[in-house]
């Protein structure tokens, strides 16, 4: 009796899968059946959000969803011609048990490495960076099985989030490519490039036995130098008339002299003294003619005296009368007597 009943508990009589790790991205649960035989009649638990797949020597024979399972060969058709059972075959087999997870699996992230450089219609050649979320969920678990997981014992999202990132780029950098946008308007067609990127990457995850319910362009990119000479730019055009623009740092001095009552009359008269000094000076330089240039040497009338008349800026050495020296600080020549 107790060597029956040690050999009765060799043999596994419910099969289920409860994922009680919270946010561990399991996607698929290998049920441990490595030496243990299962019993011709066992249960088998699929709860929602799960499906059972029946593999035999590396086979996948059996898919079953959502419900609750009394295993026999009536409702085990593939496994049963895979092994060749007679029917009503009752004894105990052995199999391998995988429990695949077809919830959606949120929050997963992509976003680019490296720069990816499109041509702008303004800006022309540029790199632009971009990050967002999607959402995936098993849609064919037999064909998810044959794609990636292979004969692993488990699977996370974390195994192939670098695989779908890749695609996810890839695609959205070629929509985005052949869409033209401005990159000044690609804020405004988030929305309108997620749903295009969408239906575009589907048949990839499809192919894969996967589903993409979900993908977000949160954020496309300059990178911070071609930024901040776009702030440049708009802060010009901002600007405007420079005689308006003075005229409203004037008034915004005077308001901020007036809420600084610390400062008193006497800020506030320098403040609005240095505003129209500014104003009055910007306006000077933007109406001012432009300047002749020097006189051009020799041949005009300052040259055509002779050789004692001064030039501008040249004291005189003698008289321009009789040619008698002249004496220093004289105000008449010493000769003639002429006023000098």
């Amino acid at each position: 009796m107790g060597l029956f009943s040690f050999l009765k508990g060799q043999f596994i009589e419910v099969i289920e899968w409860l994922d009680e790790s919270a946010n561990s991205g399991s996607m698929v649960y290998r049920f441990p059946v490595y030496d243990n035989a299962i019993k011709m009649g066992a249960k088998l638990i699929v709860r929602e959000s799960q499906a059972a797949v029946f593999v035999n020597e590396g086979q996948i024979a059996d898919v079953y969803g959502p419900g609750t399972y009394t295993l026999s060969t009536q409702n085990m058709p593939l496994l049963t011609a895979l092994k060749s059972w007679p029917y009503a075959f009752n004894s105990p087999f052995k199999a391998d048990v995988y429990f695949v997870s077809t919830a959606n699996f949120t929050n997963l992230k992509w976003g680019t490495t490296n720069p990816v450089i499109l041509r702008d219609t303004e800006f022309g050649a540029i790199r632009l960076r971009g990050f967002g979320s999607y959402a995936i969920r098993v849609k064919d678990p037999a064909m998810f099985l044959r794609e990636l997981f292979g004969t692993r014992s488990d699977f996370t999202t974390e195994q192939i989030s670098g695989y779908l990132k890749s695609i996810l780029v890839t695609g959205i950098s070629d929509l985005i490519g052949e869409s033209r946008i401005p990159v000044m308007d690609l804020a405004s067609s988030y929305e309108e490039l997620s749903a295009r990127a969408m239906e575009r990457l589907q048949p990839h995850f499809e192919s894969m036995g996967l589903f993409l319910s979900l993908l977000l362009i949160e954020n496309l990119s300059l990178p911070p130098e071609v930024e901040q000479m776009i702030d440049r730019k708009s802060s010009m055009n901002i600007a405007g008339n420079l005689d308006q623009y003075m005229k409203y740092q004037t008034a915004e001095a005077i308001r901020e002299a007036a809420n600084n009552p610390d400062s008193g009359a006497a800020g506030t008269g320098a403040g609005l003294g240095a505003g129209m000094a500014m104003a009055q000076m910007m306006g000077q330089m933007m109406n001012r003619p432009a300047e002749p240039g020097p006189a051009a040497s020799g041949g005009g009338p300052a040259a055509a005296g002779n050789g004692n008349a001064a030039q501008t800026g040249v004291p005189k050495r003698f008289c321009t009368e009789c040619g008698s020296p002249l004496v220093e600080n004289a105000k008449f020549c010493s000769g003639c007597g002429t006023k000098v």
